[in-house]
């Protein structure tokens, strides 16, 4: 028949054990059973911060600060920043290099925002509308000089016609 192991039902009582009193005892110090805490020990004080230091004295200290007004933020962001697809489409039928730019921007928009990065995110949509303006002012500028090149065109050909004399 197998007996079970005994274990004690209360661990020791750590105020039983007793140390002689009074007595000094350095870091490290091992205590056998039976020796009792020590008493009245006197702990080592760093000489900076003794019992009954005073503040430095004779130190100026300056009347409140005072403090302008708290700055203004804009209000708060609550969504994604516009993505300015419009201006992407615009891109590609005015000037259709600077579309691939443009759509990459525009796809960065929403994953940026996702991420955390707000301000990534509103880089990116600024960068989308600011390529659909600069397509735009390119396919204006491109009309008008051939506009511009056709009349001139024209108005040589006709000055050129009334200089023949038919016979």
């Amino acid at each position: 028949m197998m007996t079970e192991p005994q274990y004690p039902t209360d661990p020791q009582d750590p105020k039983e054990q007793q140390y002689p009193a009074g007595q000094q005892y350095s870091a490290g110090q091992q205590y056998s059973a039976g020796q009792e805490y020590p008493t009245g020990q006197q702990y080592p004080t760093d000489p900076q911060y003794s019992a009954g230091q005073q503040y430095p004295t004779g130190q100026q200290y300056s009347a409140a600060q005072q403090y302008s007004a708290a700055p203004t933020y804009a209000a708060p962001q609550y969504g994604p920043p516009k993505s300015n697809a419009g201006w992407a489409v615009a891109s590609i039928i005015f000037f259709w290099p600077i579309a691939f730019a443009a759509f990459n921007h525009l796809h960065d928009i929403y994953p940026k925002w996702a991420m955390g990065d707000h301000q990534g995110a509103q880089y990116a949509s600024e960068r989308v509308k600011k390529l659909g303006q600069i397509s735009l002012l390119i396919a204006v500028t491109c009309w008008v000089l051939f506009i511009a090149f056709y009349v001139i065109f024209l108005v040589a050909i006709v000055s050129s016609v009334d200089s023949y004399t038919y016979n």
